[in-house]
């Protein structure tokens, strides 16, 4: 999924405003979104997006790209934007830096919900976590759920890696960037696991010779969809009326939209509860306060 994809935490960021009319005589509410591709795609993407969530919702909306999931929760913090396509991670340090709360979540390949998977080539003889001891893995980004956080947090509860550094367990540890990165790595030797999203072979290799070369030798528990927050202070009616139009927008008629701005499928209740498991893995991982 398109905002799964990595994003740094860390980096100095800022926002690319692309002003849009607004719609009526109302100030229009503004949308943050976190490219996952070429920003301008991203922007024709969400105009057509907040397009449709007008129309149904009968609330003006105007899409604006974020460098980066930093840029997003500062914003927010600032109310320079006043909702957001945020990811797990990105979720909860938006409600815990900027006071948001989450509206909807995302439904993506029909499923609310996705899991992280240690990756290794079947040929490899590698057949349960423990064999890695030793071996080279490839993770995505430090900032990755699925890339990375839970990925050591399943290590660390097995009590395979101490002070939450992968090399008191691994030979070599690596962020490749990208989950088509990683995968790669595998498939052409260069490491001897992956860690990576539980659809990633299907999504990034396509290829079913090249996803049959991998088998999975350890899963975490599900992780929460992505979904969009909004930022504390806003009027109670109309963020009412845009999460039933949110709660609205779905396939056939819609399916476009949807695909084009994260390749989702809509949107389902969310509440806050629903991201304490993302809490306690930043928590186990160090994440307590972002740097």
């Amino acid at each position: 999924m398109g905002h799964r994809r990595l994003i740094s935490l860390i980096l100095p960021s800022f926002l690319l405003v692309m002003p849009l009319a607004a719609h009526g005589t109302d100030p229009p509410l503004i949308l943050a979104l976190t490219p996952s591709r070429d920003p301008t795609a991203l922007q024709e993407a969400g105009d057509a997006f907040v397009k449709a969530l007008t129309q149904l919702s009968g609330v003006p909306l105007r899409a604006q790209v974020a460098s980066d999931y930093a840029g997003v929760v500062e914003a927010l913090r600032s109310r320079r934007v006043d909702l957001a396509f945020v990811h797990p991670v990105g979720y909860v340090l938006a409600k815990r830096e900027a006071g948001c709360h989450i509206l909807v979540r995302d439904i993506w390949q029909g499923k609310t919900a996705y899991t992280a998977r240690f990756y290794v080539r079947k040929a490899s003889g590698l057949t349960r976590i423990a064999d890695l001891r030793g071996k080279t893995v490839a993770f995505v980004d430090p900032a990755s759920s699925s890339g990375y956080i839970y990925p050591m947090v399943l290590l660390i509860k097995q009590g395979l890696v101490r002070d939450r550094d992968p090399k008191t367990f691994f030979k070599e540890a690596l962020f490749a960037g990208t989950h088509d990165a990683a995968l790669q790595s595998v498939l052409h030797g260069r490491v001897d696991a992956a860690a990576s999203f539980d659809k990633a072979p299907e999504l990034y290799l396509k290829d079913p010779a090249l996803v049959a070369q991998l088998g999975v030798i350890g899963e975490t528990p599900p992780i929460p969809e992505a979904g969009i927050c909004a930022r504390p202070g806003l009027p109670a009616e109309p963020l009412d009326r845009l999460k039933r139009a949110l709660l609205a927008i779905k396939g056939p008629e819609h399916a476009q939209v949807l695909k084009e701005i994260y390749d989702i499928d809509g949107f389902i209740e969310a509440s806050d509860a629903d991201y304490e498991p993302v809490r306690d893995a930043m928590a186990l991982m160090g994440l307590a306060r972002p740097k």
